[in-house]
């Protein structure tokens, strides 16, 4: 059995799990991206500082060459003289070299003095989360900084960094109890090799880079410890204030679908309240412009449609009983009466000629009324061809004149010559000949009638103008209705059941084309009929 949610609960999940996954996502973006920033910025301050420290390191070697120049054939007292400056004085192997004394320095620009100045003042001489360690190309200690205290930094020899690579995981040999773990192989230079990998003193992880030159091996470390304290509070934070998003975001989206919906709920209580019986009846008009107040809008105009269709239907079920009941009645009136008493065969068939004609009418009229059912459901389709008009005008004007003859009346036309467009020939013929019988029905003996063909840009315009009584303005646009008919006094004696103009509309509608209607009370009547050229 498949459980029904409400909208209102199902606007809150997806409010809430869109929210979730969005906070989710930036969440983990931010980790990540935090934590690639972090490192990235890590690995290039180690990398500047070993730099800095080979560039110190060269300008020493630079002064030691002049200061210590000897005959070709003496050699100097000491090889390793290149790393005086770590050797002025015996206590600075412990807490950092110091910088070298205005007598032992070579003339150097003043960039380059700003370079040295910041490099022992910075990083030398206050290590603190710095772990500097130097060696001659032997891998031999030669400084250290005092933060490492008894332990050393892992070396590589040229072959070790080459053979690092394929190897996961190495161990130092001086220090056995140490992982050193490569993690990444990033090349400075042509004559230089160098890596970045991960060392553990004391529990500390430390990222260290390790840079070989021709003068020294350069290894400088620093601590994850502070890198691992901010994603760490990071991911506290993330982690705590998650549930708390989403506790919010969901009451915020049972509140939001409230309010979004409680003008629905009005609207569908109004509804419940509209029945057959009261359709004059809207639902509150919301004076906005969104979607809400465009469902009102339209479902008020459907509700004014349905209003007009079932006012349409209780007049048509009026006037077809209307229609129905009179021949009914006066049918059944002469049967009764034929058989009150003997008649002579005279009688009868007076009698049943009268009947016949009433079956006749009724006749007519019920299949008047499938033919209008049929067209409304729509199984009634129209075959449009190209054919000539003028022509199919001329036939109607022949029967019409016959029937006008008898009334005395004056029938002229004006039919432009070969009018060809697409239509359904003998409907056409059909609507064509209802609005001229009305003519010559609602028009005195010894009118005028005048018929007017002309082809227009699109298609063709028929013009039927009588002198007749005429409509008035007030029943024009009834007129079309199936029964109606114009003040029934005052055509009492012209029969009709007020379905003729009801075929008309549906033709001329079904060929797409529209019919006017222009009409004064005493002045007569003037039909325009418009008609497409529709393949």
């Amino acid at each position: 059995m498949a459980f029904k949610i409400s909208l209102r609960v199902r606007l809150s999940f997806w409010y809430t799990a869109t929210v979730a996954l969005t906070l989710a996502a930036f969440g983990a973006y931010t980790y990540f991206a935090l934590s690639r920033e972090l490192h990235s910025n890590l690995d290039a301050s180690l990398g500047k500082v070993a730099i800095t420290l080979e560039y110190i390191i060269s300008k020493n070697q630079l002064q030691s060459d002049k200061l210590l120049e000897k005959p070709k054939n003496q050699k100097p007292k000491d090889s390793d003289e290149r790393f005086s400056i770590f050797k002025e004085n015996e206590k600075n192997r412990i807490v950092g070299p110091i910088r070298p004394s205005l007598s032992n320095r070579i003339e150097t620009d003043e960039d380059n003095d700003i370079v040295l100045s910041a490099v022992y003042e910075h990083i030398l001489l206050n290590p603190k989360n710095y772990y500097i360690q130097i060696s001659d190309t032997n891998n031999v200690i030669i400084w250290k900084t005092r933060n490492l205290q008894k332990d050393s930094l892992p070396t590589f020899s040229a072959k070790e960094l080459e053979n690092s690579a394929d190897s996961s995981k190495t161990r130092d040999a001086h220090l056995p109890n140490k992982e050193v773990v490569p993690l990444k192989y990033q090349p400075l230079g042509i004559e230089i090799d160098s890596i970045f990998h991960d060392f553990v003193i004391d529990k500390q992880q430390i990222r260290l880079f390790t840079k070989r030159t021709n003068n020294a091996t350069i290894t400088v470390g620093y601590s994850m410890e502070e890198i691992t304290n901010n994603l760490n509070q990071l991911f506290a934070i993330l982690l705590i204030s998650f549930p708390l998003v989403i506790l919010v975001s969901s009451i915020g989206g049972m509140v939001l679908s409230r309010l979004s919906l409680r003008q629905i709920d009005e609207i569908t209580q109004s509804a419940d309240e509209i029945t057959a019986t009261n359709l004059s009846k809207r639902l509150p008009t919301l004076d906005t412009k969104d979607e809400v107040g465009h469902l009102t809008r339209t479902l008020n105009k459907m509700i004014e449609r349905l209003e007009h269709q079932f006012n349409q239907i209780k007049q048509f079920t009026s006037d077809v009983s209307h229609e129905l009941k009179t021949p009914l009645t006066i049918l059944r009136g002469e049967l009764e009466i034929s058989l009150h008493r003997q008649r002579t065969p005279d009688e009868y068939e007076i009698v049943i000629a009268s009947a016949l004609d009433e079956c006749i009418r009724l006749t007519n009229v019920v299949e008047t009324l499938l033919e209008l059912s049929r067209a409304d459901t729509g199984q009634i389709n129209m075959k449009l061809t190209k054919n000539n008009l003028s022509i199919l005008m001329c036939d109607v004007v022949e029967d019409i004149q016959i029937l006008a003859e008898i009334k005395d009346q004056t029938v002229s036309f004006t039919f432009e010559p070969d009018v060809e467009i697409f239509f359904d020939q003998p409907r056409v013929h059909q609507a064509l000949l209802n609005v001229m019988e009305n003519a010559v029905k609602y028009t005195p003996k010894k009118g005028e009638i005048e018929i007017i063909l002309q082809k227009t840009d699109g298609g063709a315009e028929i013009i039927i103008t009588d002198s007749g009584i005429g409509i008035p303005k007030e029943s024009i646009p009834y007129i079309f209705d199936r029964f109606y008919r114009v003040d029934k006094a005052r055509a009492k004696n012209i029969q009709g059941f007020g379905l003729g103009l009801a075929i008309v509309k549906w033709i001329v509608d079904s060929h797409k084309g529209y019919i006017l209607v222009n009409s004064e009370v005493g002045s007569g009547t003037e039909f325009v009929i418009f008609l497409p050229n529709n393949s």
